[in-house]
């Protein structure tokens, strides 16, 4: 399975979407909180140039925002 990095806050509605959709899923994931951890953050806007939460990394691929079908795809289930 690839490994997958959610770039996320604790307010972030989309997040928890993100999250909910890999629990659902049995989807294992890191997640990283750009709210109190300035290097996560850093590193989320150097992989995507992007303020924004979230961020998903899924084996080098980024997706900005919340698109279910994108995150399935790029992570092999349905």
């Amino acid at each position: 399975m690839k490994h997958v990095i959610i770039y996320s806050t604790p307010t972030c509605v989309y997040c928890k979407m993100a999250k909910a959709l890999f629990k659902e899923k049995e989807i294992p994931y890191e997640e990283k909180d750009v709210a109190v951890d300035m290097a996560a953050r850093d590193e989320m806007i150097e992989k995507s140039g992007q303020l924004g939460v979230p961020v998903i990394d899924i084996g080098g691929h980024i997706v900005v925002g919340f698109d279910r079908s994108k995150l399935l795809d790029l992570i092999g289930v349905k």
